[in-house]
Order: C-alpha cells, then sequence, then structure tokens
C-alpha cells in the first residue's frame, strides 16, 4: 500500500485543482502584474493546498485545526483576489463565476474536515 495521506482529503484534492486553475488563469494577466495581484493570487492558492498537507503532518488537534483554520482563510482570499481581476477586466465573468465556485466548494470541505475534526476532539474528551 502506498502512503498518500493529505493527498486522500476531498479538501486537498479540490485545492490543488484549483491551485492549478487559477495558475493557469494568471497567464492571461497582463506582464505588469506579474509582482502584484499575479504573485499575490498564486501566493494565496499555494497557501490552502500547502496548508492542509502541513496541517495534515502536524498529529496534534491544535496545530492541525490551525493550519486548516489557515488554509480556510486562503481560500477566501483567492476568491478576493478573483473578484479584482475581473474588477480589472483581466479575467472573464464566466471565469470568475468557475473561480467562486472552485474557492467555494474547496471552502466547505475544508469546512467539513475542520468539524470532523471538532467532532473527533470532542469524542477523544468524552472518552478520556
Amino acid at each position: 500500500m502506498n502512503y498518500k495521506g493529505y493527498k486522500d482529503l476531498e479538501c486537498y484534492k479540490e485545492a490543488r485543482q484549483l491551485r492549478i486553475f487559477i495558475s493557469e488563469l494568471v497567464k492571461k494577466f497582463p506582464k505588469d502584474e506579474k509582482f502584484l495581484l499575479s504573485t499575490q493570487i498564486i501566493d494565496a492558492s499555494r497557501s490552502f493546498s500547502s496548508n492542509i498537507a502541513e496541517g495534515y503532518g502536524r498529529y496534534t488537534f491544535t496545530e492541525t485545526r490551525n493550519f486548516f483554520i489557515i488554509a480556510r482563510g486562503s481560500t477566501t482570499e483567492t476568491m478576493e483576489h478573483l473578484c479584482a481581476a475581473y474588477d480589472e477586466k483581466y479575467i472573464t465573468e464566466q471565469e470568475l463565476k468557475i473561480g467562486e465556485s472552485k474557492c467555494e466548494l474547496v471552502f466547505k470541505l475544508i469546512n467539513g474536515y475542520i468539524a470532523y475534526l471538532n467532532k473527533s476532539k470532542s469524542m477523544q474528551n468524552t472518552n478520556s
């Protein structure tokens, strides 16, 4: 059996797909945005997937939960950067809608994993 760990999580799988979508979308941005909006949206999209991976590897409830909360925040940050890209007319309304939909899915899946962690912690405390 091959170790997959965090790669088996639905929130990671969708976060990875969103990161890839963002990477492709940024290629449409003007060159003068390279160190501005392009960098910010790429950093935010890399942040949610990397925080999921790091949090999963922490093995303590508090640290794992905190990294997933950071990942959730990076998802909403990415959504805001998509809005900025749309406002600047770098992406179409359709691309904005697709991006927002992907962000919302990742956000919900991360929330689901946080809820799972909270429930697991609660069950652990009840059984102690």
